[in-house]
Order: structure tokens, then C-alpha cells, then sequence
């Protein structure tokens, strides 16, 4: 079943249009608490063979994340699609992969941010634009 991890949308307006958003595809959203931080991407995202963590990993973030589990690739598509119509920008967005199952939100976080970070270094002319406009 498609669901979408959410975390860090103190914004309610933002929230709710996200959430509103997923609810016209059929995609379930659910919001991670602070606590459940530790617990795998699959177990978050209810997959079989995953199971909370043993053990509390420290560590917190305040960046808003999208995690999307099991979509379609048109449900995908239309999801993102949703999303730039609402004017709703989420820096850090994630699918859930093979890979990326077995980390917990953190190391998810510290990926993606560093991806993040990476794109936005490597597009010279977009900084030349973004500079251009600001003389």
C-alpha cells in the first residue's frame, strides 16, 4: 500500500495541503514522532520483515522530510505534480528503495541533506542566474 513518511511540518496550512494531497491518490500519510527516529524506514513504512529498533539512536533533526513508500510511478508523478501546483516546497524528499530500508530517519536525513547540498553545488550557472538577479 502507498503511504508518505512526514516529518517536521510544524506549518498546519503546509500539513494540511500535503496531506490533502496524498489523500487524492490514496497514499496514507503518517507523521514520525521524535521518538520513532531510531526505527527502520521499513518498519515506518509498515513493510514486512522490519521491526522496531532495539536500541535509540541519539540525534534529532528539524529539516521537513518526505519519505514516499510504494508509489506507482504515475501515483509519483502526480503526487509531485500536486505539490508544485499547492506551491509546497520539500527540500528533502525521499522514495524508499532497497537500500534505504534497513536506515533509520537520521541516516535518511544525513543523506539526503548531503545530496542536497552536493546538487545545489554543482549547478554553476543556476548560482550565476540566482547572483545575477540579486545585483
Amino acid at each position: 500500500m502507498a503511504s508518505a513518511l512526514l516529518y517536521n511540518f510544524k506549518d498546519a496550512a503546509r500539513l494540511q495541503k500535503i496531506r490533502f494531497a496524498l489523500f487524492k491518490l490514496g497514499i496514507s500519510g503518517r507523521v514520525v514522532a521524535p521518538e520513532e527516529l531510531s526505527h527502520p524506514i521499513g518498519y515506518l513504512c509498515s513493510l514486512d520483515g522490519f521491526s522496531p529498533a532495539e536500541e535509540t539512536v541519539k540525534g534529532s533533526f528539524s529539516d521537513e522530510m518526505l519519505v514516499l513508500c510504494g508509489l506507482s510511478g504515475p501515483q509519483l508523478d502526480a503526487l509531485l505534480s500536486s505539490l508544485r501546483r499547492s506551491r509546497i516546497v520539500v527540500a528533502l524528499k525521499a522514495v524508499v528503495t532497497e537500500d534505504n530500508t534497513a536506515w533509520n530517519s537520521l541516516k535518511l536525513h544525513d543523506e539526503l541533506r548531503q545530496e542536497h547540498e552536493a546538487m545545489k553545488g554543482t549547478r554553476p550557472k543556476d548560482a550565476e542566474k540566482r547572483s545575477a538577479h540579486r545585483k
